[in-house]
């Protein structure tokens, strides 16, 4: 079924998968890295309830678009293809374990993860991001690791979840042009007493949950998977919590000020009940809707947090403060 979004003809995301001859994993993959690029369907004020990607539609210009490209659907395909440890070993041409180091560091990140039985984490990776990296830096694909990567590698540091976490934030940021919403991006992926500390007023908290965005939808059958699911999703070292508050907290000034009276009618509604947290119940996907911001504010798509160091430029390139994010 067709529908018409400000003038033009769009698509369901199911139609617009079988259209790009894309399973759904892959459409939703190829929608994050923006190698489709979606539209808002509406301006519901509870974002998700119609799934990850249920209130967002594809404009049959982007379809036919993508259709002309050379290679479809194989090359559109292959730009979002993943690959786990074994697999980009294999494309590097080097060991798995090599490749393990690499990704610990923080040399390239994840796109997606899951959790098998046992609640360990498995990474998934962009196989064009590591030829990218093989092909930027083969000095570290043989011999010693430079010695600044050999004291994080020894201290038992691991950049990918905080990777993953910068790069589901960033896409969601990048979805949003409304400020409570954009609030809300950034709170998900904050531990519930730093929420609570940023965010004292409890209705604004009660919105901020309303409006959370699902940052990952995986199935997780036992109590070691749930466990490892959420410690995904949440920021845990102080520097990155850190980072996140300082931005929550500029993120609720531009809201309080863009849109003041957003929490009270929040309040008033009575479907605004507190519900369980999407980090608990996978299936409660929801993804963030879109209301226009005023043109004049900057957008947060490139919102990041503190990244890995480079190793080969740039070793003191860990908590930079100014990269944070100024909004006026």
């Amino acid at each position: 079924m067709t529908v018409m979004c400000d003038g033009q003809q769009t698509f369901a995301v199911g139609r617009a998968a079988q259209e790009l001859q894309l399973r759904s994993g892959e459409f939703e993959l190829a929608t994050q890295l923006g190698e489709v690029r979606t539209v808002p369907a509406g301006t519901e004020d509870r974002p998700g309830a119609a799934g990850p990607l249920g209130r967002r539609r594809v404009a049959a210009g982007e379809i036919a678009r993508l259709q002309a490209q050379p290679g479809f659907p194989d090359a559109l395909r292959e730009r979002i293809r993943t690959v786990g440890t074994n697999e980009g070993a294999e494309l590097m041409r080097i060991g798995p374990g090599r490749f393990l180091r690499l990704t610990r560091a923080g040399c390239f990140g994840p796109v997606r993860f899951y959790v098998n039985r046992y609640g360990a984490v498995v990474w998934l990776y962009l196989a064009a991001e590591i030829a990218e990296f093989a092909d930027r830096e083969p000095q570290l694909l043989h011999g010693t690791f430079p010695a600044a990567m050999r004291v994080t590698l020894d201290g038992g540091r691991d950049w990918r979840p905080r990777q993953w976490r910068a790069r589901r934030v960033a896409q969601l940021m990048g979805q949003t042009h409304d400020p409570w919403e954009s609030a809300a991006v950034i709170a998900a992926v904050l531990p519930p007493e730093e929420l609570a500390s940023v965010a004292a007023d409890p209705k604004e908290r009660s919105l901020l949950r309303r409006l959370r965005p699902v940052l990952a939808s995986v199935i997780t059958a036992t109590a070691a998977a749930r466990e490892s699911f959420e410690r995904v999703l949440t920021a845990e070292e102080f520097d990155e919590v850190m980072w996140y508050r300082v931005n929550l907290s500029r993120a609720l000034e531009t809201a309080r000020k863009e849109d003041p009276g957003r929490v009270h009618r929040h309040a008033a509604q009575p479907s605004a009940v507190r519900r369980p947290s999407a980090l608990r119940q996978p299936s409660a996907v929801r993804q963030p809707s879109e209301v226009r911001r005023p043109p004049a504010v900057r957008r947060p798509s490139t919102v990041r947090p503190p990244q890995p160091p480079s190793f080969l430029n740039s070793p003191s390139w860990t908590t930079e403060t100014s990269i944070l994010p100024s909004r006026s």
